[in-house]
């Protein structure tokens, strides 16, 4: 029976911390590993992009573009991923398909701001699915083989 007193991790699992500027002898005395004098050789040092005064590269550089905080970033998911699934059994071609039976199903990790169909492979399957949008050749994909195809995007209103 062990005791709480004689834990002790495995040999060799642990290591002694370095203790530096203990003298000659230690092999870390003096300097301590750090080279000689200057600003790096001192405590606290983050000189990062820092190019002793001069414009540093990062700001040198023209800046380019522009990242819309408003983007939408969708999970895009091919016709024959889903006709995959459903040929393994993991979705049932007769009950709704949404967001929620496509993650289940993992054929995506998550849904982010909505699920896009792309047209891309065949679809046999007779499904009803609702997704975000769709492309015109999915759309037609999935209204051949006999299914229906609901999009949840709030087409933009012509009030101009």
């Amino acid at each position: 029976m062990t005791k709480l007193n004689d834990l002790a991790p495995r040999e060799g699992s642990t290591k002694n911390r370095m203790r530096v500027g203990r003298g000659p002898g230690s092999g870390k005395g003096k300097t301590a590993g750090r080279g000689v004098k200057g600003q790096k050789a001192r405590s606290g040092v983050a000189v990062g992009g820092f190019e002793g005064g001069q414009m540093p590269l990062h700001m040198r550089m023209p800046k380019r573009g522009f990242n819309n905080p408003f983007r939408l970033e969708f999970a895009e998911v091919n016709l024959w991923r889903i006709e995959q699934a459903i040929a393994a059994g993991k979705l049932d071609a007769g009950s709704a398909i949404d967001a929620e039976a496509l993650i289940k199903a993992g054929v995506i990790r998550r849904s982010l701001d909505g699920v896009k169909l792309l047209g891309k492979g065949k679809l046999q399957s007779k499904i009803n699915l609702t997704v975000y949008s769709a492309t015109a050749s999915a759309r037609a994909a999935v209204e051949a083989a006999g299914g229906s195809l609901t999009t949840t995007k709030k087409e933009a209103s012509a009030e101009a």
